[in-house]
């Protein structure tokens, strides 16, 4: 049986799966079908709410009708099953209230489709842009990274393992936006290491 080895870098307990296993997002097959499927929407920490209601508003035009009632009804974010912050999720479905559709149906982040387009300064929930990495936070503060397995993403598994990216290689940008340039570097050492 193969065991998964523990990584401390700061204050974070990270497991080897992020930096052993291969991930690269297919959207050619999946077509941002992340953000219309699960029970719940996606986590948020405690300064992020504020930061969609500065940055995005509800009525963005992106916005889609449903996502906007949803939005209306239940405010920027709202309190899952599991007593955790997630986004609103439109009702009698699975589809996150930001997610906006082009014409052929394609699901994409209107929140970072308006980031792209110059207006605000937050870009996404940062655990839609770590993802499949995990972010939790211990009993004694320190937070946990482990990796997290979705069917719907095994084609990303599937392309990342044919072109040789790691996770933490195809989420440096997340990963130096939210934890700094020194941890990704401290995660590429300890990539090192590990394939020796």
């Amino acid at each position: 049986m193969e065991y998964n080895a523990i990584i401390q870098i700061d204050d974070c307990l990270i497991s080897s799966e992020i930096l052993t296993e291969c991930f690269a997002c297919d959207y050619g097959k999946c077509k941002g079908c992340c953000c219309i499927i699960g029970d719940s929407g996606a986590p948020l920490d405690e300064t992020e709410p504020e930061a969609i209601e500065k940055n995005y508003g509800i009525f963005s035009p992106l916005m889609s009708p449903k996502g906007r009632k949803a939005v209306e009804e239940n405010g920027f974010f709202e309190i899952d099953s599991d007593g955790d912050m997630v986004t609103p999720l439109v009702r009698d479905s699975e589809e996150c209230a930001y997610t906006c559709f082009d014409c052929d149906g394609n699901c994409f982040c209107s929140i970072e489709r308006k980031w792209f387009q110059g207006e605000g300064d937050f870009r996404k929930p940062i655990s839609c842009w770590l993802y499949p990495i995990r972010v939790s936070v211990l009993s004694n503060g320190m937070k946990a990274l482990n990796l997290h397995r979705w069917d719907i993403c095994k084609d990303a598994f599937a392309k990342g393992k044919r072109e040789g990216i790691k996770v933490y290689q195809f989420l440096k940008e997340p990963i130096c936006a939210y934890f700094g340039e020194d941890f990704y570097e401290a995660l590429c050492a300890a990539a090192k290491e590990l394939g020796k």
